[in-house]
């Protein structure tokens, strides 16, 4: 396993790191502790879940993620040998069921949360905690195009890093991170933290992968700059780039079988036509397309950690394997025509 810092702390994290939306919905309690135990021994330290995981959303699932996590922590006694990360929700109409349903990033509903996650982690302190999206509308989600919303009750980013700082003088945080940002915010983020004296965001978790480069486009020089890594989510575009959905084909328990509709974003044409291109070089080149499509990521200047999700132990196996492939010439090269004939179509 390769590991990196995270920002300008002293901790070390696994370049892949374990994603966990799926534990309590697509994957049982014990599957769940099977893939954390299998990626410990695969020297994977680095653990990411959110307070309204599982995915899909829904009143059921909400924090049975952080719950499996919990209950394999308290199991294996391996709290101090991870890296755990978690999310507090910001606004939104579709989370009814968390809190008084209208979650928003400050005083009251941050406190909540970070206190009622570390009761379902059953640990004392948050490695990382994350804003899983801005309190402000952005072009995030599937959306390229900015929009201004002029007059928007938005709370302050000064407020919001003010009770991330009290969490963290508390111990119950230790490291504060962003999540589906724009370089604007990330920037914002850092800039009034200086000033304040208010934690540092150490982490981005952004959407990133083959089909999906807008990172590149502004966020990736603020990473690097500002030492605020990506932490890259959905690698593998929903599981589309690992050629499992090729003409048609929907394999049982898929996440594409059970929960098209929650994953539109890679179905259109263009989309479409990236990803048998991508699934195509791979192959010519005698390479596992999941495999390139993760090396690739591994592999960029700005990526701290790489997300992987998986619903099988052989899945996460052959994800962790994508460490050790180093991309050839003529592969990059390929990545790049594709890419210039297809340029983001699945943000």
């Amino acid at each position: 396993m390769q590991y990196r810092r995270l920002g300008r702390t002293d901790l070390e994290v696994s370049l892949i790191c374990l994603g966990s939306m799926t534990w309590g919905r697509q994957n049982t309690e014990a599957e769940g502790h099977a893939q954390m135990d299998l990626a410990l021994d695969r020297g994977v330290n680095f653990i990411d879940t959110a307070e309204m995981y599982s995915v899909p959303v829904t009143a059921e699932t909400y924090g049975r993620s952080e719950e499996i996590i919990g209950s394999w922590l308290a199991a294996r006694g391996t709290r101090d040998r991870v890296i755990v990360a978690s999310k507090a929700v910001g606004p939104g109409s579709r989370f009814g069921h968390i809190r008084d349903g209208r979650p928003r990033l400050n005083r009251e509903h941050l406190t909540r949360a970070v206190e009622d996650s570390l009761r379902r982690l059953r640990t004392d302190r948050i490695d990382l905690y994350q804003l899983h999206w801005p309190e402000r509308s952005v072009n995030s989600f599937g959306k390229l195009g900015y929009v201004h919303v002029e007059d928007e009750d938005a709370i302050p980013i000064a407020e919001t890093l003010g009770v991330l700082g009290d969490l963290v003088r508390a111990g119950k945080i230790r490291h504060v991170g962003l999540s589906n940002e724009t370089p604007w915010g990330m920037m914002s983020f850092a800039r009034i933290a200086d000033q304040a004296g208010l934690p540092r965001p150490v982490s981005v978790q952004n959407a990133y992968n083959l089909v999906n480069r807008s990172f590149e486009v502004g966020c990736a020089e603020v990473a690097i700059r500002e030492d605020m890594g990506l932490l890259a989510y959905s690698p593998l575009a929903g599981g589309w780039l690992t050629g499992k959905y090729a003409g048609g084909a929907r394999p049982a328990g898929a996440r594409m079988t059970e929960f098209a509709d929650y994953f539109r974003r890679y179905g259109g044409e263009s989309g479409q036509a990236a990803i048998a291109a991508y699934v195509a070089l791979a192959r010519e080149h005698g390479l596992d397309p999941a495999r390139m499509a993760l090396a690739y990521v591994n592999a960029r200047r700005f990526t701290t950690a790489t997300i992987v999700g998986a619903t099988t132990l052989e899945q996460l196996a052959a994800n962790i394997d994508s460490v050790d492939l180093t991309l050839g010439d003529e592969v990059l090269q390929g990545i790049e025509a594709i890419q210039a004939r297809w340029s983001n179509p699945c943000p």
